[in-house]
């Protein structure tokens, strides 16, 4: 979804700032009314974040800046970049913003060049995936070229702190493929076991983004908050969109997680409320025909409610971290973000 494009929340869901001392209070301050106040806010700096990043991707060798235009130009949400763009402001950041947006996008963009030689991904945003185009050779020296670029671009824009910091977000981000890999297939897996390769596969870097700002100022008690609620924020993202795989509307067939046999949340909560469920999917993986069927099943269960409800325990914990940031919008905004991450699949 465009992010300018996003609905608006109802009233109930309107995050407001109250008081200077915290989040919750007697006397209204500064008014965040919905995602998309949020959105125009952040347009003027990620209008200059995507003027950096199309240069950013830019090289001497044709290949590899056409590999790195072709992802890039797709589009993709940037939540990243938002999240560091709130989270400098957060803290006074007044150095390269548009620079240090980008370092977490240019990570991502890598690791999803990566992932879909990997998985022998067919499509990404809606067009045949890069390695389909290119081959896989060039495809992956060209994600490993998006991966140096971020590096460097983190200790310029952000310090020693920042790349120290990045360089184990990615450590826990290969750690998280690996175990999505090793576990591929294994509906035994634990809900602990599935929790820790999200964190690792996904959060780390949403909290590396987050926090992009504090690291840059040596705001320790900032960049551990921001980190915290990066986390919490990060998971529930990636809990969000494993709901939204078996959701009509969004532009993707339903069920591409349960082809896999890919365990998610929402399917650990179906397995514990459907009796054969397991034992269907572990006999063979479902046919064309019996996907939309099982859809449906797994919708019926409340499967999808129960997940929903942890990513939003997750929200609610992450944005209890934003306490003790300075008050003001780029605050609200951190929370209002967080809150859409999940309300989107509503």
């Amino acid at each position: 979804m465009d992010p300018l494009t996003a609905p608006r929340f109802p009233p109930d869901q309107v995050v407001r700032r109250i008081t200077a001392e915290g989040l919750s209070g007697s006397r209204p301050a500064v008014v965040i009314s919905g995602p998309e106040e949020v959105f125009v806010r952040l347009r003027e700096p990620l209008a200059k974040a995507e003027v950096r990043l199309g240069k950013l991707v830019s090289s001497d060798v044709d290949v590899v800046e056409a590999v790195g235009r072709y992802l890039a130009e797709a589009g993709g949400k940037r939540l990243r970049p938002m999240l560091t763009a709130l989270g400098a402001g957060a803290v006074g950041f007044r150095g390269d913003l548009p620079g240090l947006m980008c370092v977490g996008e240019l990570i991502h963009l890598g690791s999803l060049l990566h992932d879909d030689v990997v998985d022998g991904a067919d499509l990404r945003r809606g067009r045949p995936a890069g390695h389909r185009v290119f081959g896989n050779a060039a495809t992956i020296l060209t994600g490993d070229f998006c991966l140096a670029r971020a590096v460097l671009l983190s200790a310029e824009a952000g310090g020693f702190r920042a790349v120290t910091e990045l360089a184990r977000a990615v450590t826990a981000m290969a750690e998280g493929e690996v175990l999505q890999l090793q576990r591929a297939g294994n509906l035994a897996t634990t809900l602990d076991a599935y929790l820790e390769m999200v964190d690792k596969k996904s959060a780390a870097l949403i909290a590396w983004s987050a926090a992009a700002g504090a690291y840059a100022t040596g705001n320790e008690d900032a960049a551990a908050a921001l980190e915290r609620f990066g986390r919490g924020v990060g998971v529930a993202f990636q809990v969000t969109d494993d709901v939204l795989d078996y959701a009509e509307g969004t532009g993707k067939r339903p069920g591409a997680d349960l082809r896999e046999r890919k365990l998610t949340l929402p399917l650990v909560h179906a397995m514990q409320r459907i009796p054969d469920l397991r034992a269907r999917l572990e006999a063979a993986s479902p046919t064309e025909a019996e996907v939309p069927r099982l859809v449906a099943e797994i919708r019926m269960s409340g499967a999808l409610e129960l997940a929903l409800d942890e990513a939003r325990a997750r929200v609610a914990d992450a944005l209890s971290c934003l306490e003790c940031l300075p008050p003001g919008p780029d605050r609200d905004s951190l929370a209002v973000l967080g809150s859409y991450l999940v309300e989107r699949a509503t």
